[in-house]
């Protein structure tokens, strides 16, 4: 992490008024580098350090989120702001990297997992907000920040180089991991659906990257939007749903603690339909596959992460990214079990409604 002293100096960077800013490190994500700046004990700022060996086009990934943060402002929809640097940029750059800063929206809150129906319903409102207000944006000028990022039959190439190339002592433990894997991508394979329309994503809508109002329990805004970039609205339905359902956190080690909360899910897929019809039937009958592909490729990256060494992610302790694929490919099973369930609700709420 880095000292008092070198945030401030970050800060003179940027068109801030000098204030006697207090900075606490914020432990969230495995990514970034993330502060939070406060005055009189009161948060007022983000700032980050964005990690430039993940995304390595930080120009296009800045250009991405002050294009779609002109459009992200509605009544019901709270706006976030990048502060500009004194030369009007949105980031600075030094030998230690490139960072940015964000205005705080007061009395928000986040959450890991929620038992609540109301947060799985605010969830799922904000997220059909957030493809509402960018659904007529220009997408051209929108650069992948992490090329094929959901590419599945990348992430099994990933897989399988790793597979040929980790140790047998790695191979030999996360065995139970690997025959899943393989499973599952036979599986996916024959599901993928075709004729979807590309959109602009979010691409990272877990749960913890959308901001509530303290007060009122509404959802605000969606947050930390490094990865939002062309993709498809199930890519979104997908990831929410892996955290939004399931009651656990990422890498719990006992299974029988991962749920699929059908109400829960009753509750976001509520959530979605009180922005009417704005999904094609392709996108509509495509949610149930993005439930499954969501959790499993976040869950064959962390495998592959492990089998390779654990270089991409950042880990406390040396099977942590075993413990996160196997909870997630845990997650995998239980929503392909309720595949025909998830159909079934789909058709009786966003089908019903939009008729």
């Amino acid at each position: 992490m880095h000292s008092n002293d070198e945030l401030i100096r970050i800060l003179k960077q940027f068109q801030l008024a000098h204030e006697p800013y207090e900075f606490s490190a914020l432990h969230i994500g495995y990514i970034n580098d993330t502060y939070l700046m406060s005055l009189n004990n009161r948060p007022k700022y983000i700032l980050q350090r964005v990690n430039h060996s993940v995304f390595e086009d930080i120009d296009g990934l800045m250009n991405n989120m002050t294009r779609a943060l002109s459009h992200l402002s509605a009544e019901n929809y709270s706006k976030i702001e990048v502060v500009q640097t004194r030369t009007g940029r949105p980031y600075w750059s030094d030998e230690k990297g490139y960072w940015r800063i964000m205005t705080y929206l007061d009395n928000s809150i986040t959450f890991n997992t929620t038992t609540a129906k109301k947060t799985a319903f605010e969830a799922g409102k904000i997220i059909g907000i957030f493809h509402k207000l960018l659904e007529q944006v220009e997408k051209d000028p929108f650069v992948d920040t992490i090329p094929d990022f959901h590419n599945l039959d990348l992430r099994e190439r990933q897989f399988k180089q790793a597979l040929s190339q980790s140790p047998s002592t790695r191979l030999e433990v996360a065995s139970t991991a690997i025959v899943f894997a393989q499973k599952m991508l036979l599986r996916l394979s024959e599901m993928a659906p075709k004729g979807i329309p590309v959109r602009i994503c979010h691409n990272d809508t877990k749960l913890n990257n959308i901001l509530f109002s303290k007060e009122t329990g509404k959802a605000l805004c969606l947050i930390d939007l490094d990865t939002l970039m062309k993709g498809y609205f199930h890519y979104d339905f997908g990831d929410a749903i892996r955290t939004i359902v399931n009651t656990a956190p990422e890498d719990e080690k006992d299974h029988q603690k991962i749920t699929f909360e059908q109400d829960l899910f009753e509750a976001f897929i509520e959530g979605i339909a009180t922005n009417g019809p704005f999904l094609t039937s392709n996108e509509i009958n495509a949610l149930p596959y993005g439930a499954i592909l969501l959790p499993f490729l976040h869950g064959i990256r962390a495998l592959t992460d492990y089998l390779e060494g654990n270089i991409y992610y950042k880990v406390s302790y040396e099977n942590q990214n075993l413990d996160r694929c196997l909870s997630l490919f845990d997650f995998t099973d239980k929503a392909f079990k309720n595949l025909e369930y998830m159909q079934n609700t789909i058709l009786g709420t966003l089908v019903a409604k939009a008729n």
